[in-house]
């Protein structure tokens, strides 16, 4: 039976193969290399934790640098066998997996909130490296049972046409290398729910479409250390009306989404994507959300509390972010900035509470 005939059901595991860089950053000292650390992150007892937990699959984001190396895109093999082993280990465990491709050749979630056009989407170049790219994961995973493939995480082109156009180019590539396997396909600027009123759906009866929900991502974000703009690091409680800026950092372009929030205005938000299930007759699943761990305890809580209500009352499935570490973490372990925060106190150093929430 395929994933897809259930209610999803994830977390995801970001961390493992891809922002490695921000997991090296919390513990310099202790981190171990990115061999080691791939052997290491994630284990069997965490992925039958997830499993035993009540999840049906996890969300792998991986970033297409750790495999593939200088211009040429030499694979690396010993990244590849630790992969192989990686992917094994988890349909081993009997979750299904969604294999990400967090960040392609020319393309950066993160860069693109920084303003400026991603180069993905204006040198043909990099498309076509990122066809290179996903040929070889295509091919190496597309036809085992329980895998979907996610063609991009978080796009950002500079119009939802332009992404339409690249994504229907993508899609179709990785079809022909994977012709059975279940492909993912988001929404423009970060999935945001909203693009979906521009998505054009494909031609294919095998395809899942993702948003993801941080909003208001002032909220969410409040106080996350790489968003640099004032306005982010202001207090702010859930729910709650939030003044807009004085100044504006136009070097930032994450949407500011001021005013008053609460269960209802959350909703709302999510209505696009629900509209596009309906006329289109497919899946949609939400594949990211949260709240960063540093909010005030009570606010992180109702957001969390309130958003997981709202994915029931539509029945659409989920993968948070994330199961550990990386700032969101169900579990955080050599997380310094986070050693003290109380959800964590207990040996597992595991947030019960959002466990609970999650369903």
């Amino acid at each position: 039976m395929s994933i897809l005939s259930e209610r999803l059901r994830g977390l995801n595991i970001g961390g493992w193969f891809s922002q490695v860089d921000c997991i090296e950053e919390k513990d310099p000292q202790g981190f171990p290399g990115f061999y080691e650390h791939a052997k290491t992150f994630i284990t069997q007892k965490d992925l039958q934790f997830i499993k035993d937990s009540g999840f049906n699959h996890v969300r792998l984001p991986v970033d297409y640098f750790n495999f593939f190396k200088g211009e040429n895109l030499e694979l690396d093999n010993a990244a590849f066998e630790l992969l192989d082993k990686a992917i094994e280990k988890i349909l081993g465990t009997g979750l299904a997996l969604i294999f990400d491709l967090h960040k392609c050749p020319g393309h950066d979630f993160h860069q693109g909130t920084l303003g400026g056009a991603q180069p993905f989407f204006t040198d043909s170049k990099c498309r076509e490296n990122a066809k290179k790219v996903w040929s070889v994961f295509a091919e190496r995973y597309g036809d085992k049972n329980g895998i979907l493939l996610e063609i991009l995480n978080e796009p950002v082109a500079p119009t939802s046409e332009i992404w339409n156009k690249v994504k229907d180019e993508l899609f179709w590539h990785i079809r022909k290398a994977a012709p059975k396997a279940p492909i993912v396909v988001g929404s423009n600027k970060w999935n945001s729910p909203e693009k979906f009123a521009d998505l054009t759906p494909l031609d294919d009866d095998n395809v899942l479409y993702s948003f993801h929900s941080y909003q208001p991502v002032i909220f969410t974000h409040q106080k996350a250390g790489w968003i640099p703009e004032p306005y982010f690091h202001q207090n702010r409680s859930w729910p709650g009306t939030y003044e807009p800026p004085q100044n504006r950092d136009v070097s930032v372009t994450l949407p500011l989404e001021d005013g008053t929030w609460d269960k209802n205005r959350l909703r709302s938000t999510m209505e696009n994507a629900l509209e596009f299930r309906a006329k289109h007759k497919v899946p949609v699943a939400c594949n990211e959300f949260g709240v960063y761990v540093q909010v005030e305890r009570a606010s992180q809580l109702n957001w969390i509390r309130d958003f997981t209500a709202l994915l029931r009352e539509a029945d659409v499935g989920f993968s948070y972010w994330n199961y550990k570490n990386l700032d969101f973490g169900l579990v955080s372990i050599g997380e310094n900035l986070h050693n003290n925060l109380p959800q964590y106190n207990n040996e597992e150093r595991l947030d019960r509470e959002l466990l609970e929430l999650l369903f």
